[in-house]
């Protein structure tokens, strides 16, 4: 049995490692217009698969995530860990898994190890994880104010980032490899009014600038939707910060478009990061250390960023602050099964110009149709190798794992990216 590290219950980093569980040393096999077998394993040093996850894990209520993968018959959490197993990947980013609370803060991921990971599912095989990472989320905690004004406060849409508990549509990192948990760097708290330049949105209603937020409701809002996060992952002798954030959507807002705002600042979160010096000067994390990552680190950076580079309705190159860093490199994965389910599905993708290709998540046909959202995103010092979205044909007998709505799995499709370090 592993040893879960408690997550520190102000969103900082946690502070011991996780016990060291067996590794397995088989690779699972998935078909050629999917994801191959993790080629990065724990004994080749050298090769790391890193994967991004929205799995929509999310439940209703508090408490419910942790009931369902108790019984270890959970439908869609077993097909989402199929999906899982086929990619096979070494450190994988899981967004829209609830936060199982602060006494308990990796009781679901334990559940979702041992109760589904682990156990062969369909025909994939089973995979470990031994070391993982949580910790707390800005999603359902109460603000105390009128964030929407709407005249009333409470509720979701009032939340530090929306949701209806505290850490719904929460994260959790998994890992083959050591997370240097002494290292963790969270910014859960970090206020989204000292990032110099935020866009910080304004009420047409009237005419000062940047005033659709109290400056007391600045005082207590957060930048993070969820949280930011730094969780270095020691591979070998070398060490690999995994990024990991979930910025919220760019949408159920009105004409101040406070939600594409924050969006696109929460993306410039990590552009400013991984540049470091005086750029990140104003970064601090929930230990009060200042600035971003040290010259030199070598990073991927992982996610559900809710945001498409040409369609949807996010700010316009608000994903390219990543995707046209001079320290990133963008793989461009594609799948099979987009291109397909864009041509089928027709209704709002009739009017996209991107290339379906790219798409990594099946949204609504009427809007914004199916974008390209979940990505991973390497340091220019790690070479890559090779990149996909999971996302079959349907002639593919693994396209049961993704299907069509309702989803059996997720309207989202795991991404990832072979790096040679």
């Amino acid at each position: 049995m592993r040893a879960s590290t408690p997550a520190r219950l102000t969103g900082a980093a946690a502070a011991a490692a996780l016990l060291a569980g067996a590794f397995l040393a088989s690779a699972s096999t998935a078909s050629a217009s999917t994801a191959s077998a993790g080629t990065g394993r724990p004994d080749d040093h050298r090769t790391l698969r890193a994967a991004t996850y929205n799995l929509s894990l999310n439940r209703a209520e508090e408490g419910e995530l942790v009931a369902d993968l108790s019984t270890g018959d959970d439908a869609q959490a077993a097909t989402v860990a199929e999906v899982i197993q086929h990619a096979n990947p070494d450190v994988v980013l899981l967004n829209e898994f609830d936060y199982s609370g602060d006494t308990d803060p990796y009781a679901a991921a334990d559940l979702f190890r041992e109760n589904y990971l682990e156990v062969p599912q369909g025909t994939g095989k089973p995979v470990e994880y031994p070391y993982a990472f949580v910790a707390p989320s800005n999603t359902g905690i109460p603000s105390g104010f009128d964030l929407n004004n709407n005249g009333t406060v409470g509720g979701g849409d009032d939340a530090l980032g929306f949701g209806l508990f505290p850490g719904q549509y929460g994260m959790v990192v998994l890992s083959k490899y050591p997370i240097q948990h002494d290292r963790v760097r969270t910014f859960q708290d970090f206020k989204w009014q000292d990032m110099p330049g935020a866009l910080l949105p304004d009420d047409p209603a009237t005419d000062a600038p940047a005033d659709w937020y109290s400056a007391e409701e600045l005082a207590v809002l957060p930048l993070s939707s969820k949280s930011h996060w730094d969780v270095p992952v020691r591979v070998g002798r070398e060490t690999v910060h995994v990024l990991a954030a979930h910025p919220t959507p760019p949408s159920f807002d009105g004409a101040e478009d406070r939600n594409g705002l924050r969006n696109h600042d929460e993306i410039r979160f990590w552009a400013d990061y991984v540049r470091g010096g005086w750029r990140s000067w104003y970064q601090y994390d929930d230990e009060g250390r200042r600035g971003g990552l040290r010259p030199g680190s070598s990073f991927v950076i992982v996610g559900d960023y809710n945001a498409d580079p040409v369609d949807g309705d996010s700010v316009d190159a608000a994903i390219d602050q990543l995707l046209h860093h001079p320290r990133i490199t963008d793989p461009r994965p594609t799948s099979a099964g987009a291109p397909e389910a864009s041509a089928l599905q027709a209704g709002a993708n009739l009017d996209h110009q991107g290339d379906p290709a790219f798409d990594t998540a099946d949204f609504a046909d009427t809007a914004p149709g199916n974008l390209r959202v979940d990505y991973v995103l390497p340091s220019r010092d790690l070479r890559v190798r090779d990149a996909g979205v999971f996302w079959p044909a349907a002639a593919d007998p693994l396209s049961r794992l993704t299907g069509v709505y309702p989803f059996p799995s997720s309207d989202h499709r795991l991404t990832w990216t072979d790096v040679r370090l």
